[in-house]
């Protein structure tokens, strides 16, 4: 509901139509999509009473899944890289995130999400399962490898290989990206220039904290230290709590933001009377 709020009052606010607003619009329409993947299996579950997932079911749920999951990941990362362009080349910013590039860079995103969800569903689910229960709320990646037969370590590296890909090569473009930042904001004369160049930021840096906090928790730490209760808490964070959370960060972090919501509720106030 909060994601499909921001993105309909990016939309119809002339004054948002710049390539940060842009971003925000992708990211709340792949919050919405990533719930979709999971909260209506488990709401379904819970109301009807019933946990079974067809195999089929399981493999698009897992496709989905890694493909929003994975998109998020580059989309964060192209967030920055706009924050750090219009930080550091704040005369060349338009010409720099043109159209063109916004657009090519949020295409990127799904294709990097399309290619690891298929590369990675396909390859998982040609290998032989020895049971049918997985132990968590969704078909999440860690698990259904306990249910793998033989020897599990191939598969292993796979979802290691992915993880380095998909979490850590866009977290090192987003270093990057608050390296230059910081090293611009710190050069910067008056206290004023810095808090303001910093407050661009903020929404965005607390987003990517909770979001590659969680996922870099579940997906980078060994085998010997998962446990099936302390992974169903991290996906639970990552895959329903952090998308819940992202258009509240953004809208009360963020000033013009907060004047469009209160311009468009002035707008649906007058239409009621």
């Amino acid at each position: 509901m909060a994601n499909t709020v921001i993105a309909l009052t990016i939309h119809g606010d002339n004054a948002l139509h710049i390539p940060m607003y842009f971003f925000l619009i992708q990211l709340s329409c792949l919050d919405i999509c990533y719930l979709s993947v999971i909260v209506p299996k488990i709401l379904e579950n819970l109301m009807v009473g019933t946990i079974g997932i067809s195999k089929t079911g399981c493999a698009m749920q897992m496709f989905f899944f890694l493909f929003f999951g994975v998109a998020e990941c580059f989309l964060l990362a192209a967030m920055s890289f706009d924050r750090c362009v219009a930080i550091c080349y704040p005369l060349h910013y338009i010409v720099i995130m043109n159209s063109r590039v916004c657009k090519s860079l949020v295409a990127g995103t799904y294709i990097c999400g399309t290619a690891v969800g298929l590369v990675h569903t396909i390859i998982t689910f040609s290998l032989p399962f020895c049971g049918l229960a997985i132990d968590h709320f969704f078909c999440e990646i860690q698990p259904l490898l306990e249910l793998l037969c033989g020897n599990t370590s191939p598969s292993e590296i796979q979802v290691i290989v992915v993880a380095v890909f998909a979490i850590v090569s866009p977290f090192l473009l987003i270093i990057y990206s608050y390296t230059r930042i910081i090293s611009t904001i710190l050069k910067m004369s008056s206290a004023e220039s810095q808090q303001k160049a910093f407050s661009t930021c903020s929404s965005h840096l607390l987003v990517v904290t909770l979001f590659y906090g969680t996922a870099s928790s579940t997906y980078l730490r060994p085998k010997s230290s998962y446990s099936a209760s302390v992974d169903k808490f991290l996906s639970l964070s990552y895959t329903v709590v952090t998308p819940l959370l992202n258009p509240i960060i953004y809208s009360l972090r963020n000033e013009e933001v907060k004047g469009a919501l209160r311009k468009r509720w002035r707008k649906i106030n007058l239409v009621w009377k």
